[in-house]
């Protein structure tokens, strides 16, 4: 395959969210990172781990979060499969949605840039919606700002506080 078709021109920040529920959960993140840093490089930043309730489907074991970012040049869908092996790799099942996992990747924001396909949003499109998220990110990217959304990481969690708190 032609080198150029995998890879972007200039390399991005690529923001993902690690989290775990099943199991040893600390292992299970451990050994993401060590994959995530064999296929893209040693990490530009990483967050605290936050232990969260569950969301979406909430009849689970709490979780481990972990925001990770990487500098890479890897296009939105090679990005995708490599995440998505590593999963397989670690014994990722997807048997219910939001339900229990070993571990999960996802990719939140690469960059500044906007991308849709029938398996990658990007920016996720739920970030804005969720605390365990926000958290993570707030950590070690307060200031990026949502390249949609045109609100920063901070801002975004503390108005997700705040209707959190009024509801």
């Amino acid at each position: 395959m032609d080198r150029d078709f995998l890879l972007v021109q200039r390399s991005k920040p690529l923001v993902l969210l690690l989290g775990s529920n099943i199991g040893d959960r600390h292992a299970y993140m451990r050994k993401a990172v060590e994959a995530l840093v064999d296929a893209f490089g040693p990490p530009q930043s990483i967050s605290a781990l936050f232990e969260t309730e569950p969301w979406g489907y909430e009849d689970q074991n709490s979780f481990l979060n972990q925001a990770v970012v990487f500098e890479t040049n890897q296009k939105p869908h090679v990005a995708l499969d490599t995440v998505l092996n590593i999963e397989q790799e670690l014994g990722r099942k997807r048997e219910v949605k939001w339900g229990p996992r070993v571990i999960d990747i996802d990719i939140i924001f690469y960059g500044n840039l906007v991308y849709q396909s029938d398996v990658l949003e990007i920016p996720h499109p739920y970030v804005q919606d969720r605390m365990f998220v926000l958290d993570p990110l707030s950590d070690i990217i307060p200031d990026f700002e949502h390249p949609l959304l045109e609100q920063s990481v901070a801002e975004l969690r503390e108005a997700l506080k705040n209707k959190e708190k009024n509801a």
